[in-house]
């Protein structure tokens, strides 16, 4: 007898379907998986065996063959244990196979029968959708499945209880849609004294979704100021909602089905390499970069990374996805973010600060910023020096305006570009950028002078519009004049890279 029950595999943000076929037939006994399983998919054989020993069922003294369709998909993750457990048991005639056409299942299964997370539910949730079917999944997770409208989903504790539920000796009950989180405190923009010039520049960012590099010597503020950036920034939408919850459902931390309206923010530390930074890995996973997927990206430290592993974020900064290729798989994960990076000016910190002595002043600043690749600079378009602060600023009284209403003005901002068809002004490209971003005639001669003097290649023209673009939104000007222009090219590059 063959039985079958459908699952999926994880291909990036991609479910492709999945037919697990169980056969048992008279032979020598043995238990054996094909169609490409990895590891952990080889190793599902001694997990079923084991739940099903708790169970008290025996396996068959049979030759047990179990096909993982189409047999030249790669399979990995533990999520197939499940669906393999149940086709055998529907071949074994334990549960009626019929009952399985309606469903997809996931889900890892422990030695004593529990079934326990998986990454990767809200994708085959989503999945199941499509195919109008129901999902069978862990209890912890069905929360999470339950953000894929219509799709009726079980999640039991245990293989037990799924069986007695399709007997109908015990109905398991629907698990609720999972919470939405509250945003957590984010740092203040009172809790910055002086730096008015890079407050002014992270509204500009945070308005126009920019990426920023801010540089300054050690304690100026600089990633005090990145800390502030989430609590001005507008919440994800429904929609932007449940693709950063994607990304996060197949990296394996979205937690109890909670989703967050909050954008992500993502800080790791210089040292990371280069599949950390844009995914990859033995079994491809999301990178930093996916998992800041329509939020900010902030890097600490930039020069102290390698230079390879920034270089790899240039095609994703300019796409909005990052491809991995692998021998045996090629995936692509969103990669849509704000880059917001700080450094020092030079590797002691002090270049150029009258009160400190640099001994090796230009060639250490030099040395340090030649790090930084000149492409990748000239896909950041807000360059801002950070200041000192002074002990005199530190004894002034906290700014009168806070993140409230910075927020206000940003949010104002984005739903300006709302109307233009686009997320945020950074996403304006061809016609769109010609028709909302083009400058007046004192404007135009005044870009035109620019690029001619600092040499703007194309992207940095463009960046230079949607810069401008921005500052006219935050002015509440119709159209982009010669100070918004103005403005805008202030920022332009300042670190020299050769």
């Amino acid at each position: 007898m063959v039985a079958l029950i459908r699952t999926v595999a994880y291909l990036g943000l991609e479910a492709r379907g999945v037919e697990v076929q169980c056969q048992v037939a008279p032979g020598v006994p043995r238990f054996s998986i094909v169609g490409l399983p990895d590891k952990a998919v080889s190793e599902s054989r001694e997990r079923v065996q084991a739940a099903l020993s708790a169970m008290g069922l025996a396996l068959p003294p049979k030759r047990i063959t179990i096909n993982l369709s189409p047999a030249d998909l790669p399979k990995d993750g533990s999520h197939y244990d499940l669906p393999i457990a149940l086709a055998l048991l529907a071949a074994m005639g334990v549960t009626d196979a019929e009952q399985l056409n309606d469903w997809i299942a996931v889900g890892e299964l422990s030695l004593d029968g529990r079934v326990v997370a998986s990454p990767g539910v809200l994708i085959a949730a989503l999945y199941a959708s499509g195919e109008e079917t129901g999902l069978i999944c862990p209890a912890t997770q069905g929360s999470e499945a339950r953000w894929a409208s219509g799709v009726p989903v079980l999640a039991p504790r245990d293989l037990g209880s799924l069986l007695d539920h399709l007997k109908g000796d015990g109905v398991l009950a629907e698990p609720p849609r999972g919470e939405v989180e509250e945003p957590p405190a984010a740092t203040d923009l009172k809790q910055v004294k002086g730096q008015e010039t890079a407050k002014r520049a992270l509204e500009i960012a945070a308005a126009g979704g920019h990426n920023l590099l801010m540089s300054g010597p050690p304690g100026s503020g600089k990633s005090l100021l990145a800390s502030c950036l989430p609590g001005i920034l507008p919440e994800l939408t429904p929609t932007e909602a449940l693709e950063v919850s994607m990304v996060q459902s197949v990296a394996g931390t979205l937690e109890s089905g909670r989703i967050s309206r909050t954008r992500p923010f993502r800080a790791p530390h210089h040292s990371a390499s280069m599949a950390a930074l844009t995914g990859g890995g033995l079994k491809v996973r999301p990178g930093e970069i996916s998992l800041a997927h329509l939020g900010v990206l902030f890097l600490d430290e930039l020069p102290e990374f390698q230079r390879p592993v920034l270089d790899s974020l240039r095609q994703p900064l300019e796409t909005g996805q990052v491809d991995v290729a692998r021998a045996n798989a090629h995936v692509t994960f969103p990669a849509r973010v704000q880059l917001i990076a700080a450094m020092n000016p030079c590797r002691c910190g002090y270049a150029g600060d009258p009160a400190q002595n640099c001994n090796r002043y230009p060639r250490c600043m030099g040395d340090y910023q030649a790090r930084l690749s000149g492409p990748l600079l000239d896909r950041i378009d807000l360059h801002v020096d950070v200041a000192a602060v002074s002990a005199m600023d530190l004894t002034l009284p906290p700014p009168a305006e806070g993140s409230d209403a910075v927020a206000a003005r940003v949010s104002a901002a984005r739903a300006h570009a709302g109307k233009r068809g686009v997320r945020s002004n950074a996403e304006l490209e061809g016609d769109a950028l010609e028709t909302h971003a083009a400058p007046d005639e004192e404007g135009r001669a005044l870009l035109m002078r620019a690029a001619e003097k600092l040499r703007l290649s194309a992207r940095s023209y463009t960046r230079v519009l949607r810069v401008a673009r921005t500052v006219a939104d935050l002015s509440g000007a119709a159209g982009v004049g010669r100070p918004h222009i103005a403005e805008a090219l202030s920022y332009r590059q300042k670190v020299r890279a050769p």
